[in-house]
């Protein structure tokens, strides 16, 4: 028989062998992977905080509105203070205090009380109450019906007596209206009261002129 082929001394790896070999192979090189395992990078993450100040911010532009939390006087003005209903964020509103015994010098402050509905004898009642406001870019306003028009100035105390002069002329309109209602609805009535004293009226004459 012929002689086998030497190897060296070593047996000749099959092609099977061979290919398993390289596979192996490639796979330990391969990046991303150490020691035969591969790196999970992790879930991404949204910090809390981010998402706490995106609600809180939402639900305050949607609701529009702001809390009361208290009311404080500060020398000659009334402090309101207020709060977001959802987060921390606040807002403070300054009125003039009523002074000298009159509340004449604290329209403001009666005219935020008014629109809130609540009663200058039952102020406590504020806290708690929402009124509406909006943020503004450089904080937050309240609605225009919470807060007093004093842009006129004198043109105001003007319009103010023109009107006082308007009311009284219309409560004279008034009575006298209601003035010819009445003798109109008790007419017959008037007219049996006026026939009947004259009648008497006659009687008493003709009694004192021949007694």
């Amino acid at each position: 028989m012929p002689d086998q082929p030497s190897s060296g001394g070593r047996e000749a790896a099959s092609p099977a062998e061979t290919e398993s070999t390289i596979a192996d192979a490639e796979r330990d090189g391969a990046p991303g992977s150490a020691g035969g395992e591969a790196v999970d990078d992790g879930a991404a993450e949204v910090d809390d905080e981010v998402q706490r100040r995106l609600r809180e911010g939402y639900l305050n532009d949607v609701e529009r509105e702001l809390v009361v939390t208290g009311v404080r006087s500060a020398d000659d003005e009334v402090v309101v203070e207020f709060r977001t209903p959802h987060g921390d964020a606040t807002h403070t509103e300054r009125f003039p205090a009523p002074r000298h015994g009159s509340l004449s010098e604290s329209e403001a402050f009666l005219a935020f009380l008014e629109a809130a509905g609540v009663s200058p004898l039952d102020v406590d009642e504020i806290v708690g109450a929402r009124v509406s406001a909006t943020y503004e870019g450089d904080g937050w306003r309240l609605d225009e019906s919470y807060l007093l028009d004093t842009s006129g100035g004198a043109d105001d105390g003007n319009a103010r007596r023109s009107g006082e002069a308007g009311s009284d002329a219309s409560r004279l309109r008034s009575a006298w209206a209601r003035s010819r209602e009445w003798l109109w609805t008790y007419r017959y009535w008037l007219f049996a009261a006026v026939l009947i004293g004259g009648e008497l009226l006659f009687v008493a004459l003709v009694i004192v002129l021949f007694t």
